[in-house]
């Protein structure tokens, strides 16, 4: 299983509802089909909501894909879009010891960034953004959630 919901839950289930969704997923290398996800959740919430995207920070895929159909859904709902940024990446970034290490990373170091031009650009279409390395994105994403609740964007 590559998707889960959580719909209605209160505030004190909440929690236990999301970790219960998410705990099967396994990954899978499928396409989004973003336009199907958005009318969903656009069918099934009536109520202003925080939607929550996990997905790669892949421009191509994003601006064919979500980018187009984001304003929908960003109309009607606070949307956080969130990555797990590759470690390894940062690794390839720093290395100079030899021609390939070179060319790593400068490869490294366009991805990076071509991912902070998506990420500002999500942003400039009213959404939050979360990019964090695995140990790091949990924490970050409820930091975001607690500071959108202090800001009263919640």
């Amino acid at each position: 299983m590559s998707r889960a919901a959580v719909f209605g839950a209160s505030r004190t289930e909440l929690l236990a509802q999301l970790v219960d969704a998410m705990a099967p997923l396994q990954p899978a290398l499928v396409e989004s089909d973003w336009r199907a996800m958005i009318s969903a959740i656009l069918r099934r919430t009536r109520r202003r909501s925080l939607v929550v995207l996990l997905t790669d920070l892949n421009a191509t895929a994003l601006e064919e894909g979500l980018l187009p159909v984001l304003p929908q859904l960003s109309a009607k709902h606070h949307v956080v879009v969130a990555a797990v940024a590759d470690p390894r990446v940062d690794e390839l970034a720093i290395g100079r010891s030899d021609a390939a290490a070179v060319y790593d990373a400068a490869a490294a170091e366009r991805a990076r960034n071509d991912r902070r031009a998506i990420a500002s650009r999500l942003r400039h279409s009213g959404v939050d953004v979360v990019d964090a390395p695995p140990s790091d994105i949990a924490p970050a994403l409820a930091d975001r959630y607690l500071a959108m609740k202090a800001t009263g964007r919640l």
